[in-house]
């Protein structure tokens, strides 16, 4: 057996490290006996719901995911990264992440593999431990599919001056098929394209799709992405001949990270819009454009040393979420379409250390039907942690 003889962050400043980071940003067992190093995160809480009509399950444990990560420096320069999911107690399993790296220069590395779209910053950066959240957001999971990823290649790089850092990635990879729009939810759904496993093997659209980010940091002020991904969706071509027009979808985020060094506050959040090309035969409850987004304030309220803990720090924090799935109004009425979603979160979080979070999540959600009826209410509460390992 290998003797682990050091655990720690990859070896970067905090005030260089971008959302682009985040897969190779994470505590790992090393050694120096082995190239590989092994790490990965735990997510548990209770629930409890109830909605306005006073209908609920009742109290539940969640054994929500446990990941692992496997990293591994192959050769100089060439860099092995793989991220697998364990969700709802194994019922699911998938690779989230699998890549090789190779780097050039700085500003040009090529990653090829299983690599992950960077849309937004949540695609990217999602361990649980990073959160105050037990959800998470709207957007990310119900309508960008958070941790959506595909088989494909492109590049990635950064580059420095002064106080600025600059980075992008730009990927083409497989793509959406129809599941999109043909679905059990019965509604534009890009989330559904999680579930073609196939995309990891053929691509649907027979065209690539092309994800692009560019984001820009500045280490006093904070960090903000703008990316785009998009490509043909439907199956256009069958044994060379055109069976139907070809359909796009089109996705757009911005996203931002800053804090505000006086008080330690943290705001962040993202915006993103979805345009997809609808056939004529498809109603309108099938929404051409989407838009969602969130916005997270964390506030530290005490840190001090708590049993053996270190700057132990307890946190109040707040979470909206907005996601309206059908943006536009019925041609026959002029009426404004519903199918929509607003929360507010509250939070109290307890870090013993960095890598470990005890939270707290009261969540009052108003759901909005297609028809703009006034909303359901629903609200829930959890208890639970994550913790890296």
């Amino acid at each position: 057996m290998l003797l682990w003889t050091s655990t720690g962050f990859a070896q970067q400043s905090k005030d260089s490290i971008m959302n682009m980071d985040a897969a190779f940003n994470r505590p790992y067992l090393t050694s120096d006996k082995s190239p590989v190093s092994l790490g990965g995160y735990l997510e548990a809480n209770t629930i409890h719901s109830i909605n306005d009509e006073g209908d609920t399950d009742g109290l539940s444990f969640q054994a929500r995911r446990l990941t692992l990560f496997v990293s591994a420096s192959i050769s100089k320069r060439i860099k092995f990264m793989t991220e697998i999911e364990f969700e709802d107690g194994g019922n699911e399993v998938e690779i989230e992440f699998a890549s090789m790296d190779v780097a050039f220069h700085p500003l040009v590395n090529l990653r090829g593999g299983i690599v992950m779209n960077p849309i937004g910053a949540f695609n990217e950066n999602h361990d649980g431990p990073k959160w105050e959240f037990v959800e998470r957001p709207n957007v990310a999971t119900e309508m960008l599919g958070a941790t959506l990823s595909n088989a494909g290649f492109g590049l990635h790089g950064k580059t420095y001056h002064k106080d600025w850092i600059f980075g992008y990635e730009a990927y083409l990879t497989n793509g959406f098929n129809n599941t999109i729009i043909s679905n059990e939810k019965d509604k534009t759904y890009l989330p559904a394209g999680k579930a073609n496993l196939d995309r990891f093997m053929s691509n649907a659209s027979g065209k690539a799709m092309f994800t692009g980010k560019l984001a820009i940091k500045n280490r006093h002020f904070g960090e903000v992405g703008f990316s785009y991904m998009g490509g043909t969706y439907n199956q256009h071509i069958d044994d060379g001949e055109d069976i139907e027009d070809p359909a796009d979808v089109n996705v757009y985020a911005i996203d931002l990270h800053t804090e505000i060094p006086r008080w330690g506050t943290q705001i962040i959040g993202e915006i993103a819009w979805v345009n997809v090309q609808i056939p004529d035969t498809y109603t309108q409850q099938y929404g051409k454009k989407q838009m969602g987004m969130f916005v997270d304030v964390v506030q530290p309220v005490y840190r001090n040393t708590i049993l053996d803990w270190e700057n132990a720090t307890v946190n109040l924090a707040a979470r909206l979420d907005y996601v309206d799935w059908n943006v536009g109004r019925f041609n026959e009425t002029g009426t404004r379409i519903g199918d929509e979603v607003l929360a507010i979160t509250p939070a109290i979080s307890f870090r013993p250390t960095p890598r470990t979070v005890f939270r707290v999540n009261y969540r009052y959600e108003w759901e909005t039907d297609i028809m703009n009826n006034p909303p359901g209410h629903e609200a829930t509460w959890y208890f639970g942690f994550s913790t890296y390992f």
